[in-house]
C-alpha cells in the first residue's frame, strides 16, 4: 500500500445535504478544520460544529445572488497546490493561502431542473460555475487532495474515515479522482446535449454514470454491461437477473408493442428480435392463445408481452409455457401469483414512458446515430395501386401485417389473416427466400393461407414475390413501392384479382 496522507482540512459546499451529517461529525471528531459556504455552512452551524466561512478566507462576499462564492486564488490555491513543491509551499505562506487536503461538492440538479420542465431561466441558473471548478480541480490534484464529487459516494468516504481515521493513500485518491470526472464530464454532456437539442453542432455525447455487469454478453465468453436506467421504464416484480439477450429481446418487445398501445388486447411472442406469434382479439386470453398458435416450437424460451392487463385465465395458460420474460402493463394479485411459480421467471410491469428518439450503435471505429423509424403506416398513408380495392377487413389485416413488419430484420415478409401473424421470413439476403420461409411455416403450424395478407418491407423489383404469394390465396399486399418496375408486381396482381397497397415508407431493419 502507498504511504498514507493525514488530511488536516475539508472544504465542504453542496446542494444537497442528504447523508452529510455523519461525514461532518466524524471530520469534526478527527479534528479536521472544515471551510463551507451558503447553505452548507448554516447546516455545518445547526449540528453545533465549528466551521469557517469561506468568505472569512478571501474576504469576499458571496456576490451576484450567489454565483460566486468559490471562484477566488484563495481557495483554488488551496487545492492546487503541490504540497511537495517548495515554490507552492512558499506561495501559500505569502498570501496566506490555507491548505485543503478534501473537498466534498455536489453539483447544482440541471438534468432534473430540465427533466421538471423549468423555464429556461431556471435552467441555466442550475449550470453549475464553482462547483464543477471545485471538483476539476481537486480532481486534478488527488496527488494530494481527496475529491468527493456525489452524495452517492458519501457511504464510501464514510467508511474509509472511519477505517484509516482521515488518513487516504494515493490509490483512495485516484479512484475519488476517477469517479469526480465521470461526474464532471457527464454532467457537461448533460448541458452540451441541452443547448444542442436542434443539432445545430453535428456532435455526439451520450453519458450513463453508472453501469451494469451482466453475467455475459451474447455468448458466455464475451464481457457484457448494460449502462441505463432500467428502473426507469421497468418495475422488476419477480424473476432472475435479465441477461444481455434478454435486454435486447426486452427492447425488441417493448418498441413492437407500442404500435398496439391503445389498442384492442394484443399479444406477442419474441424470440431473438423478431415476433414469432402475434394476435389481436376480444380478450387477452384468446390473443395470448393465438398469439402462441403462430409458432408453439419457438415460444420455447421466449419473451413475451401484452399491452394490457395480464389476468389469472391468461397466466394459468402461460405458465404452462417456459418463457423468460412476461412484460405487461400491469398483472392481477392472482396472475402474479401464478406466474411467481417459476422462480426464474422474470416478470416486468412496463411503465408509460416514452421511449429514446435516437438510434445508436458501434460501427468500425465510430458510432452510427439515426432517428428511430417512428413512422406507422396508417390508412391516410395508402395508395391503392391496383384495380382491385381492398376489403376493409383486408385493409385493417394489412395495417396489422406492417406493423409487425416493421419491427422485423430484413429482409423480411410477415403474412397475416384475421389480426393473426400466421408466420414471418426473418434477415433473409432475398425476399423471394423470406416469403418462401414463411409459407413453409405457416404451412408446418396448420394456417390456411387462402384470404391472408402479405407484407413486405421493402419494393419488390421483381412480380415473383406476388405471383407466390397469389398461388397461395393470399389477396392483399402491403409494400412500400418505389422500384423501377412497380409495375409487373401491380400488372400481375390486376390479372389475377390480388389488391396492392402502396406506402411509400421502406421499413428496412438491420
Amino acid at each position: 500500500m502507498s504511504e498514507l496522507k493525514q488530511a488536516k482540512s475539508a472544504l465542504i459546499s453542496v446542494f444537497s445535504k442528504d447523508g452529510l451529517e455523519p461525514i461532518v461529525k466524524k471530520l469534526d471528531e478527527l479534528g479536521i478544520t472544515i471551510y463551507s459556504t451558503g447553505g452548507t455552512e448554516k447546516f455545518i452551524k445547526d449540528l453545533g460544529i465549528n466551521v469557517i466561512p469561506v468568505e472569512d478566507v478571501t474576504s469576499y462576499p458571496s456576490i451576484l445572488g450567489g454565483r460566486v462564492k468559490t471562484l477566488h486564488p484563495k481557495v483554488f490555491g488551496g487545492i492546487l497546490n503541490r504540497q511537495d513543491h517548495d515554490g507552492d509551499v512558499k506561495e501559500l505562506e505569502q498570501y496566506e493561502i490555507p491548505q485543503i487536503d478534501i473537498v466534498i461538492v455536489d453539483l447544482y440538479p440541471f438534468e432534473k431542473t430540465v427533466a421538471s420542465g423549468a423555464a429556461e431561466q431556471d435552467i441555466i441558473e442550475k449550470i453549475d460555475i464553482g462547483g464543477i471548478s471545485l471538483i476539476r480541480a481537486a480532481a486534478k490534484n488527488f496527488k494530494d487532495v481527496t475529491c468527493v464529487s456525489s452524495v452517492d459516494d458519501y457511504q464510501e468516504f464514510l467508511d474509509l474515515l472511519n477505517e484509516k481515521e482521515g488518513r487516504t493513500s494515493m490509490t483512495d485518491r485516484k479512484r475519488f479522482a476517477t469517479k469526480a470526472f465521470n461526474i464532471s464530464s457527464h454532467y457537461d454532456s448533460a448541458i452540451f446535449n441541452y443547448f444542442n437539442q436542434e443539432g445545430e453542432v453535428n456532435s455526439f455525447k451520450q453519458s450513463e454514470l453508472s453501469g451494469k455487469e451482466l453475467r455475459y454478453g451474447e455468448n458466455p465468453h464475451q464481457k457484457g454491461t448494460f449502462f441505463g436506467n432500467f428502473d426507469e421504464i421497468f418495475d422488476k416484480l419477480h424473476g432472475k437477473e435479465l441477461s444481455y439477450n434478454n435486454l435486447l429481446d426486452v427492447d425488441a418487445a417493448v418498441n413492437l408493442m407500442n404500435e398496439f398501445k391503445g389498442d384492442a388486447p394484443t399479444f406477442a411472442i419474441l424470440k431473438h428480435n423478431n415476433a414469432c406469434g402475434l394476435a389481436q382479439r376480444e380478450t387477452i386470453h384468446q390473443a395470448y392463445i393465438d398469439a402462441l398458435a403462430g409458432d408453439p416450437v419457438s415460444a420455447f424460451g421466449g419473451i413475451l408481452i401484452s399491452n394490457v392487463e395480464i389476468d389469472a385465465k391468461t397466466a394459468e395458460e402461460i405458465h404452462k409455457l417456459f418463457c423468460e420474460v412476461v412484460i405487461a402493463p400491469s398483472f392481477s394479485e392472482e396472475a402474479l401469483e401464478i406466474l411467481k411459480g417459476k422462480k426464474n421467471r422474470i416478470l416486468l410491469i412496463l411503465k408509460d414512458v416514452k421511449l429514446p428518439e435516437s438510434q445508436v450503435r458501434t460501427c468500425l471505429n465510430g458510432i452510427l446515430v439515426q432517428d428511430k423509424d417512428n413512422k406507422t403506416d396508417a390508412l391516410s398513408d395508402l395508395n391503392q395501386a391496383t384495380d382491385k380495392k381492398a376489403t376493409e377487413e383486408e385493409l385493417s389485416d394489412l395495417i396489422f401485417a406492417s406493423k409487425i413488419c416493421k419491427h422485423t430484420k430484413s429482409n423480411t415478409i410477415v403474412l397475416a389473416k384475421n389480426k393473426q401473424l400466421c408466420a414471418s421470413g426473418t434477415g433473409q439476403t432475398s425476399r423471394v427466400d423470406a416469403l418462401k420461409q414463411s409459407i413453409e411455416k405457416a404451412r408446418s403450424f396448420n394456417f390456411d393461407l387462402k384470404g391472408a395478407v402479405m407484407a413486405s418491407d421493402a419494393f419488390f423489383p421483381f412480380p415473383d414475390c406476388v405471383e407466390i404469394a397469389g398461388n397461395e390465396g393470399i389477396t392483399a399486399v402491403i409494400q412500400p413501392g418505389g422500384s423501377i418496375k412497380d409495375q409487373l408486381s401491380i400488372d400481375y396482381c390486376n390479372e389475377n384479382n390480388i389488391s396492392m397497397v402502396m406506402t411509400g415508407t421502406r421499413h428496412f431493419k438491420h
